[in-house]
């Protein structure tokens, strides 16, 4: 507001200065001299200084005290303006960037995972077929084992037989003859049973 009454009054003190002028150019009897080229056109020279003076002044006020820092707030408003747009787009672009890199991690996580399953797939199979074999074999041995143990009981019971039948041999012989019959005919006549039993 300050600004403004000082314009307003230096346009006032340019407006006497100008009738003040004039009316000295009016009776000192000067505009005779000045009949050149600015008289032509109708222009008093001295009026036109003091109005161009005026103007200057204006001019000059007007540049420093309200132009200059509105240009300059302007101009710092343009550069935070454009500073906030700067970021926005980077934020934007790391934004995308993020997204990009997100879905791939989580591509890669799904590869990852589906080897890792086919994987344990695979090793289940294996571990599987392992376990397969190694019952089998098991299996076979315990088979094997049975079979050896029941060869070897009946080994025995057939041993035990041929025992059991010998003595009941030389005990119904014994009985038949009435009388012990010696080492060497015993032992021939086992031979000749056994013989004849396999």
């Amino acid at each position: 507001m300050n600004i403004i009454n000082t314009v307003y009054a230096s346009n006032e003190s340019v407006s006497e200065t100008e009738v003040l002028a004039t009316e000295t150019y009016t009776t000192t009897g000067h505009g005779e001299e000045t009949s050149g080229v600015v008289a032509s056109l109708g222009i008093n020279a001295q009026l036109f200084v003091f109005q161009l003076l005026n103007f200057a002044i204006v001019a000059a006020i007007l540049w420093f005290l309200i132009l200059k820092p509105l240009t300059k707030k302007l101009e710092d408003r343009k550069k935070i303006i454009n500073d906030s747009l700067d970021k926005a787009q980077e934020v934007e672009t790391n934004l995308t960037m993020s997204q990009q890199k997100f879905q791939e991690k989580i591509d890669e996580a799904k590869v990852e995972a589906n080897k890792i399953i086919e994987k344990a797939y695979a090793d289940s199979e294996k571990l599987s077929e392992e376990m397969k074999n190694k019952a089998k074999k098991e299996i076979e041995l315990l088979v094997d084992q049975a079979k050896r143990n029941i060869q070897i009981e009946k080994e025995e019971t057939i041993q035990g037989l041929k025992n059991e039948t010998v003595n009941l041999i030389i005990a119904v012989v014994e009985k038949v003859l009435n009388e012990k019959i010696t080492d060497k005919k015993d032992r021939e006549l086992i031979e000749d049973s056994l013989k004849n039993i396999k």
